[in-house]
């Protein structure tokens, strides 16, 4: 997948799921369930058991899908250049990872791999974006308010802005109505069906999540 038609069904989605779990079969079967539920971002994060054959399976059922409205699948908690390259190499459409790291950025330049490290302040976002990453994560987003969007773009009005972490369906309409790029759903997509092993909890609030996004960006 062409590096400009990643970002744009990323901002399309508009909601990726960041996805971990205590096994390689739970973290794929919460993925195939949030796409079932509409969600069609998924962040497969590096510290779930098998993640680089987890992103290897879904990029071989997804990643060859021609439909403008296929699944597009990345790689998460990604912490250094290797990381990334393998996680390239299996598939992975884009990179995320929790802080800026300049030999990242270079890795996913090399491939032409949208990067999205997380940022806390201007100056961080500023050394993200000139590294060539294409979005940056506000995170973690559970310690800003959505007008943070708003400042960050008033020095940088060309800033793509990912809030991840304390996003929940209450206040995701905050976020998407204050100007954020997507936004990335953690424990509260998944965390009912760990505990109960009921993985049609993740479709249910994939679904939810989705009906929530699409009344933001109609209002």
């Amino acid at each position: 997948m062409k590096k400009y038609e990643t970002l744009k069904k990323i901002n399309q989605y508009g909601v990726v799921a960041v996805l971990r779990g205590r096994s390689a079969e739970e973290v794929l079967k919460m993925s195939e369930a949030a796409i079932a539920g509409g969600i069609k971002s998924i962040e497969v994060t590096m510290t779930a058991p098998g993640a680089l054959d987890i992103i290897e399976e879904l990029s071989n059922k997804y990643g060859q899908d021609t439909h403008p409205e296929s699944p597009v699948i990345g790689a998460g908690t990604v912490l250094d250049d290797v990381t990334a390259r393998l996680a390239i190499l299996k598939g992975a459409s884009y990179v995320v990872s929790p802080a800026f790291q300049l030999e990242t950025a270079t890795m996913c330049n090399r491939y032409r791999i949208p990067y999205l490290p997380g940022v806390m302040t201007v100056r961080e976002a500023l050394t993200a974006i000139e590294a060539g990453a294409d979005i940056v994560k506000l995170f973690p987003g559970n310690i800003y308010s959505p007008s943070t969007i708003s400042a960050f773009k008033g020095p940088l009005p060309q800033l793509n802005i990912m809030p991840t972490g304390g996003v929940n369906i209450n206040n995701l309409h905050e976020w998407i109505q204050a100007g954020a790029f997507a936004v990335g759903i953690g424990s509260d997509l998944t965390k009912e069906a760990e505990k109960t092993g009921d993985i049609s909890i993740v479709t249910q609030k994939a679904e939810a999540y989705m009906e929530a996004y699409y009344r933001a960006k109609d209002q």
